[in-house]
């Protein structure tokens, strides 16, 4: 993995950021597509006892997390994703453009964080409509922009685990 810290490379992978431009895009008209059709807080059943199509407003973050906040919590999250999509890319900047190990996580979650952005300005509070659930066990609704920073970081951790002093020892 090539240190942030190091200057750019000839190649940068900041290409990378084209994924995040699909996330968002695909997030944006998910979302407008859940505005149009689904009533809040209405399931629509997609597969029996597993996935309902549910549209939900939240003004907090991931899981509600400071969603009964009065109304600072927009900027907070708004500072925060503008701060870490612009560190992530500038760590882009400094990647080689094959190492997609570490490019694409960064360029999901650049692409979620911005999604969700867009409707925290926009709207004032994140759209969430995909509600996945085991009977009457729900996981928190979340939407597409949720999904690429989840994946995103799971990526991170799993490519960063596999990778340093282990990796160096087999070759």
């Amino acid at each position: 993995m090539t240190s942030p810290a190091s200057g750019p490379p000839a190649r940068s992978a900041l290409v990378w950021l084209l994924l995040s431009v699909l996330v968002i895009g695909l997030d944006q008209a998910t979302k407008l597509l859940a505005l149009a059709k689904l009533t809040p807080h209405v399931p629509q059943q997609v597969i029996a006892g597993l996935l309902d199509w549910t549209l939900a407003f939240n003004p907090g973050a991931a899981f509600s997390l400071l969603a009964s906040a009065d109304g600072w919590q927009r900027w907070l999250f708004t500072a925060l994703a503008v701060g870490v999509s612009g560190v992530m890319a500038w760590w882009l900047a400094r990647l080689p453009r094959h190492d997609w190990r570490n490019a694409a996580p960064l360029a999901l979650i650049v692409g979620g964080a911005l999604g969700n952005l867009a409707d925290r300005l926009r709207l004032g509070h994140v759209v969430d409509f995909i509600d996945v659930h085991w009977g009457d066990a729900h996981w928190p609704a979340f939407n597409i922009a949720d999904a690429a920073i989840s994946i995103g970081a799971v990526m991170l951790i799993v490519y960063g685990l596999g990778s340093g002093h282990a990796r160096g020892q087999r070759g």
